[in-house]
C-alpha cells in the first residue's frame, strides 16, 4: 500500500495572502503545494499565528477548491515573537513532540519555504534531530512561465553533515539522563558519569551496548530504558524483545532465537518468526548471553554483521534490522580462554561496555531507591504507603552499614520493601515492621561459619568479587566440589569421590580431566584449591 503523504508547513502570511480573483493568477507558496498534477498530497498541516487565522481559513478553502482530496488542518503555533529564536524553536519543538507520526502508512515533508528566517532556520534543525522525521520540500515561483503552481523540489540531505546548537539539547540531554535512571535522582558519582556516558551512545550509535555486572544491578530494567530512549529518539520503531540465554536449552535454542519452517523437525507443527525477526527495527536483548550456545553465537555473529540469517528448515534467508543490548554477569573472556564464547563475537558486542556496580558499591543511592521502591508498590496494588520517620532512619542505617550484605542487590531491596508495605495495611511502616525486616534479611544473609560454606570458600578461591557474580545454584555447585578437592589428596581422588556415580556407567574414564575443565569454567586450577598439610 502506497503510503501518504503528508505535509508540514507554516502558513506564509505575506505570500499566501489575497482575496480578489487575480490570486490564482500568481504563485502562492503554500497553495502552489497541492497545484501540481503528478505531486498529490493527502494531507497538510498548516500552523499559523493568531494574527493569520483569516488568512489560513482561506488558504483551506482555496486548497479545497483545487484539490479535494487534499486535508487541511489547522494549528495554531503563535509565538509572541517570531524573531527570538528560543521562543520559536520551543513551539516548534512542543508541536512535533506532541503529534503522533505513524511512518509505517505516512511519508512526511517539511515545507521551509514559508515563515521567517528563524522559523525556517528551527524547522531545519528540528529536521535534523528526527523531531520531524521528515524529507525537506522546497517551493519557488516558475520564472520560465506564468504557471501559479510553480515549481517544488524535494530535499533528502545528510543533515549529520551540519554543525547544530549544541544549547538546544540541554534539556532534552537531562530529560533521557532522568529517563534512564527511571526518574530515581541517583547520587553516587561513578554511576551519573556510568549513566551520561549511556546516553550519549545510546542517542547516538547503532552498535550493540553490552551490560555487566552482578545479578540483580538492574541490566534488565537499564536495557528497557535505553529502549525508550531509542524509541523516543525515533531511532527505532520496533518491539523491545528479550530473552534469558539461560532458560535456551538444546534444539529449542536455535528455533527460539531464529525461527524455524513448518515441519523442520518433530514438534515443529507450525512456522515460528523467531526472536531475531520479531525485534525487527527495534531492540532485542540478550540477558546472560555468556550462557549461548556456540552454534547460536555463530549465527547471531552473521545476523549482527549482515542483517539476514536461515531459520531452521527454511530454503531462504530472511532479514531482520534490529538493534542488539546484551547482558552478562560472567567475565566473557575468560569464556573465550575456556572455548566457551566466540572471541569474534565478543569483539562486536564489547564496543560499548558498561559494568553496572553492586549495590553495596553505591550505598548513597539506597534511600531514593528506597522511594522508587515505594512508588512502584503503589503503582501495583494502588495503596500508597510511607515510612514513619523512626522507622525510615532505623531501616537505613541498617541498610547503609556494613552487615547489610545486598547479595541480590536491588532485588534484595525492592522484595524487602515489598514485605514491609505488605505488612502495614493501615499504610504507615512503623518500627517494628522495619525492624522485623532488618531481622529477615539479617537470617537471610547470615554467614555459615563451617570452613566448607558456600560464601566462605568461593570468595576464599575465586576473590569475593568474582564469587559474588555467580548465581546461587553455580556457587551452591562450586562449594561443593572445592570442599571434596579441599579434603582430598590428589585430583584423582577428589574426581572419583565427585564422579563416582558417573564412573560406574563407564568403562574407562579420566576423572582428574574433568574435574579440571569443571574448574576451568570457573578460572579456578587446582594449584588453587589444593590443601596444604593440616
Amino acid at each position: 500500500m502506497t503510503p501518504k503523504r503528508v505535509i508540514f508547513g507554516l502558513l506564509g502570511t505575506t505570500l499566501d495572502t489575497g482575496k480578489s480573483l487575480n490570486r490564482w493568477e500568481r504563485w502562492r507558496p503554500t497553495v502552489s503545494l497541492a497545484q501540481h498534477d503528478d505531486f498529490a498530497v493527502d494531507r497538510l498541516e498548516l500552523l499559523y499565528p493568531r494574527m493569520g487565522t483569516s488568512l489560513a481559513k482561506l488558504v483551506r478553502e482555496d486548497i479545497a477548491q483545487i484539490s479535494p482530496n487534499t486535508e487541511v488542518r489547522l494549528h495554531l503555533v503563535d509565538p509572541r515573537d517570531p524573531w527570538d529564536f528560543e521562543e520559536v524553536f520551543t513551539a516548534l519543538h512542543d508541536f512535533a513532540s506532541a503529534y503522533t507520526f505513524d511512518q509505517e502508512n505516512e511519508e512526511y515533508l517539511l515545507h521551509i519555504t514559508t515563515g521567517t528566517h528563524v522559523a525556517q532556520i528551527c524547522l531545519f534543525l528540528l529536521a535534523e534531530t528526527k523531531r520531524f522525521p521528515a524529507k525537506l520540500i522546497q517551493t519557488s515561483p516558475a520564472f520560465k512561465t506564468n504557471d501559479p503552481a510553480g515549481e517544488y523540489r524535494i530535499i533528502d540531505l545528510d543533515l549529520s553533515k551540519y554543525n547544530s546548537i549544541a544549547a538546544r539539547f540541554q534539556r532534552e540531554f537531562s530529560d533521557n539522563i532522568t529517563g534512564l535512571k527511571s526518574g530515581i535522582a541517583t547520587r553516587n558519582p561513578a554511576f551519573n558519569a556510568l549513566i551520561e556516558e549511556l546516553e550519549h551512545v545510546a542517542a547516538n550509535s547503532v552498535d550493540p551496548i553490552l551490560l555487566t555486572g552482578p545479578t540483580g544491578a538492574g541490566k534488565s530494567h537499564l536495557a528497557r530504558r535505553i529502549y525508550e530512549l531509542k524509541k523516543h529518539r525515533r531511532q527505532v520503531e520496533g518491539p523491545f524483545v528479550e530473552i534469558n540465554c539461560a532458560t535456551l536449552r538444546g534444539d529449542t535454542a536455535m528455533s527460539t532465537l531464529f525461527g524455524h519452517k513448518k515441519g523442520a523437525f518433530t514438534g515443529a507443527a507450525a512456522d515460528r518468526p523467531g526472536l531475531l525477526r520479531s525485534a525487527h527495527t527495534g531492540v532485542l536483548f540478550l540477558d546472560e548471553i555468556g550462557e549461548l550456545g556456540l552454534d547460536e553465537q555463530a549465527m547471531l555473529l552473521r545476523a549482527l554483521e549482515e542483517k539476514r540469517f536461515l531459520p531452521l528448515g527454511a530454503d531462504e534467508e530472511i532479514t531482520s534490522d534490529f538493534r542488539l543490548i546484551v547482558g552478562t554477569n560472567r567475565e566473557l573472556l575468560h569464556h573465550v580462554a575456556e572455548g566457551r564464547f566466540r572471541d569474534d563475537l565478543l569483539a562486536r558486542i564489547n564496543l560499548w561496555t558498561f559494568r553496572l556496580p553492586a549495590l553495596k558499591d553505591r550505598r548513597e543511592d539506597i534511600e531514593p531507591n528506597l522511594d522508587y521502591e515505594l512508588v512502584q508498590f503503589a503503582k501495583r496494588t494502588g495503596r500508597t504507603v510511607r515510612f514513619s520517620t523512626e522507622a525510615r532512619q532505623r531501616y537505613l542505617a541498617f541498610a547503609n552499614s556494613n552487615e547489610a550484605q545486598w547479595t541480590g542487590n536491588f532485588r534484595d531491596l525492592a522484595a524487602s520493601v515489598t514485605r514491609m508495605a505488605t505488612l502495614s495495611p493501615a499504610g504507615r511502616i512503623t518500627e517494628p515492621v522495619s525492624e522485623a525486616e532488618i531481622l529477615r534479611l539479617r537470617s537471610a544473609w547470615k554467614t555459615p561459619t563451617d570452613k566448607h560454606s558456600t560464601i566462605d570458600i568461593c570468595g576464599r578461591i575465586m576473590g569475593e568479587a568474582r564469587a559474588s557474580e555467580l548465581d546461587r545454584f553455580d556457587r551452591v555447585q562450586l562449594a561443593d566440589v572445592l570442599s571434596v578437592c579441599q579434603r582430598s589428596r590428589s585430583i584423582s581422588e577428589a574426581g572419583r569421590e565427585l564422579f563416582s556415580e558417573s564412573r560406574k556407567k563407564k568403562t574407562s574414564g579420566n576423572d582428574a580431566d574433568r574435574l579440571r575443565k569443571y574448574l576451568a569454567r570457573f578460572g579456578i586450577t587446582w594449584a588453587d584449591v589444593k590443601p596444604t598439610a593440616e
